[in-house]
């Protein structure tokens, strides 16, 4: 006989969490479910006594909570998130068990995707800065770069396509970045720029994996040509009024006569730091260029899968890093990167944690079923996506389950691929906020307060994912039709 307290993780995968779940499990009230279950006829985890709440207000409870903990007490973003996980689990109808094995997978499922490259990125960057070869990258750059706020945009709107993650162009350009600039505030600008720019092409160029599951499921024969010449050009249009928005935000920062002044003006070298040779640094830049020739390799020979060539490249630019690095510097490079990396791994395993509790709940099921009965179809895929992203904070994973939850639905057919697409590109930048892994990764990198990266990243981004929905829907309306 099964006790009342006991845990099975079938549940995850029948999905009888909430109450009602109960006809789906062949039961139709809670004495049947409890026998039921006494005979060992359906696997469950046990209900709480409390009636669950509507995921949408819990979600929206959740999120106001989390932002007032964040901005009043400042504790660290890991506890607060996994607080988020508990209060919506539980305010959602889950049991405090199945809450916990919603955190404990998707804790495990955001180490598996990022542990790695973080890890090596973190390492990367502390073994050039022990052997002051970031000032000989910085040097090489600047003999070129007249206008940092410029080539750092492009830096992270180039890098996200072949390297196919955003986040893992921004670990790379991260160290090199950072020391353009000797101001923290116009530091933390260029790695806002990075960010944001490598957010842009991964949300909207094929094929990044936030755009191939979208056009699998959408295209309905259309060339991924066609896409691009739209994409592409809209990306590129996209990444210029961010650039915009930055040097009205921060004039000093990415005014163009003060950045080329900047990088003109001759710079005496610190304490301990060593005189800089002529020349390209090669030496400096051996990581990256390792990196960036593992990819053909991963791709072409290895025929690694999207995710094991992110981690392989990454691998490889460390393991070159190490190599060439002193014994004495090594260890201490290497202590350093894996305290750095920890810090940044645990807060996006709290974002995680969230997201993974939240969907499922049946957050975006119970979403689409409302929104169709309440706004046109047009906006369905938009808000939907943007619903999702808040929720859970991984644009792949809103791609993926937006495509999954539209497909077959009267949605797919009363609007063209292309602007279908758009629309749910666009909704997946709306809100980059708590939930997002990535949030929490500029924070952590910049240092700046939760206000701050607000209005340099979430902003940002929502602006940009509007843009791609007024795109969306001048096509439809303009051209589709």
């Amino acid at each position: 006989m099964m006790e009342t307290g006991q845990i099975s993780e079938s549940l995850l995968r029948t999905g009888c969490v909430f109450p009602r779940d109960l006809p789906r499990c062949g039961v139709a009230t809670f004495a049947e479910y409890y026998e039921n279950a006494n005979n060992s006829q359906v696997f469950f985890y046990p209900l709480i006594s409390t009636l669950p709440m509507d995921p949408l207000v819990a979600f929206v409870i959740t999120l106001a909570l989390i932002t007032i903990v964040s901005l009043w007490y400042r504790i660290s973003a890991f506890f607060t998130l996994i607080g988020g996980a508990v209060l919506f689990g539980l305010l959602a109808g889950m049991t405090p068990d199945a809450t916990m094995l919603g955190i404990i997978a998707g804790i495990g499922k955001v180490f598996s995707a990022f542990g790695i490259i973080i890890l090596c990125g973190a390492v990367i960057a502390k073994l050039l800065q022990e052997q002051h070869l970031i000032e000989e990258i910085v040097a090489d750059i600047r003999r070129y770069v007249k206008n940092p706020p410029v080539i750092a945009g492009v830096s992270g709107y180039l890098l996200s396509v072949p390297i196919t993650c955003c986040i893992t162009a921004y670990i790379m350009l991260n160290p090199i970045l950072d020391s353009l600039e000797k101001d923290q505030t116009k530091k933390n600008v260029l790695l806002y720029l990075a960010a944001v720019g490598g957010i842009i092409s991964y949300a909207l160029v094929y094929p990044t994996p936030v755009v191939i599951p979208l056009y699998e499921a959408f295209s309905g024969g259309m060339s991924p040509l066609l896409f691009d010449a739209v994409s592409i050009p809209l990306s590129l249009l996209l990444l210029g009024g961010i650039l915009l928005y930055f040097r009205f935000v921060h004039p000093d920062a990415v005014n163009p006569k003060n950045a080329e002044s900047r990088a003109t003006s001759p710079e005496s070298p610190g304490v301990g730091t060593p005189v800089l040779h002529q020349g390209t640094h090669w030496r400096a830049w051996a990581p990256f260029i390792a990196i960036l020739i593992a990819i053909p390799v991963a791709l072409l020979l290895l025929h690694l899968s999207q995710m094991s060539m992110i981690n392989f490249i990454m691998l490889v630019g460390a393991v070159t890093a190490i190599a060439l690095a002193s014994p004495s510097v090594r260890t201490q490079g290497l202590s350093q990167g894996a305290k750095h990396a920890g810090l940044i791994i645990f807060d996006i395993c709290g974002a995680g944690a969230l997201g993974f509790v939240i969907v499922k709940s049946g957050f975006a099921q119970q979403a689409l079923s409302q929104m169709t009965l309440l706004i046109p179809l047009i906006l369905v895929p938009f808000i939907l996506a943007a619903l999702i992203e808040t929720a859970q904070g991984s644009r792949v994973v809103t791609a993926v389950i937006t495509a999954e939850v539209l497909a077959g639905s009267a949605v797919v057919s009363a609007i063209h691929p292309l602007p279908l697409i758009l629309l749910i590109s666009a909704g997946s930048c709306i809100v980059s906020y708590v939930t997002d892994p990535f949030f929490w990764l500029v924070q952590r990198t910049t240092g700046d307060d939760i206000q701050t990266v607000v209005k340099n990243y979430t902003l940002p981004i929502a602006l940009a994912g509007f843009g791609i929905f007024i795109v969306a829907l001048a096509l439809e309306y303009l051209v589709f039709r």
